[in-house]
């Protein structure tokens, strides 16, 4: 017997990938929209954390 034939006899099983798929894509969609509104400034000051010595 193949995996799709138990996946057929679950019940809700098409709501569980179309669900998954929507949170993926709202993730997705969210952390573009962030990364498209955050100021360069900010990048800027956490890509030099690294090299900045503060003891």
């Amino acid at each position: 017997m193949k995996f799709i034939n138990y996946l057929e006899k679950v019940s809700g099983v098409d709501i569980m990938g179309l669900l998954s798929l929507t949170i993926f894509f709202l993730f997705f969609v969210v952390m573009l929209t962030w990364v498209f509104k955050t100021k360069k400034e900010d990048y800027n000051d956490v890509s030099r954390i690294p090299l900045d010595n503060k003891n």
